[in-house]
């Protein structure tokens, strides 16, 4: 079954560290992926850059709006994500347990479903 752990970070968080403090995060990071990869647990795990390069595209009555980043209402922002490929979601809360962002971000636990399924927690 597939599992996507979304790595929820302050916005600013990264602002705050010094350029070492950041390699360090991100080598546990990736250590980490390479451990699961290892295991066969991993599909790919990726790393997002800040939100003050992204853009909002939305669709309404047939207009189109975009808006820039930073978002003023945005308290955090997605980091990165792993997607994994576990048996069960205690299989996958054991993974986000063990995942080094839960020390300084919030790692949250979602299936992958259809949108029309309902949540299996």
């Amino acid at each position: 079954m597939s599992y996507i752990l979304l790595i929820n970070e302050p916005v600013g968080q990264r602002e705050a560290r010094t350029p070492e403090e950041g390699r360090e995060a991100y080598a546990r990071m990736t250590a980490y992926a390479d451990q699961l990869m290892a295991q066969g647990l991993l599909h790919t795990a990726q790393s997002l850059q800040s939100v003050n390069g992204s853009t909002r595209v939305s669709k309404r009555e047939g207009r189109v709006t975009t808006l820039d980043g930073p978002f003023a209402e945005a308290k955090e922002m997605v980091g990165g994500f792993f997607w994994l490929n576990v048996e069960t979601r205690e299989a996958a809360l054991a993974i986000a347990r063990e995942c080094p962002a839960a020390e300084w971000c919030t790692v949250e636990v979602r299936s992958m479903a259809p949108c029309y399924e309902e949540s299996e927690a």
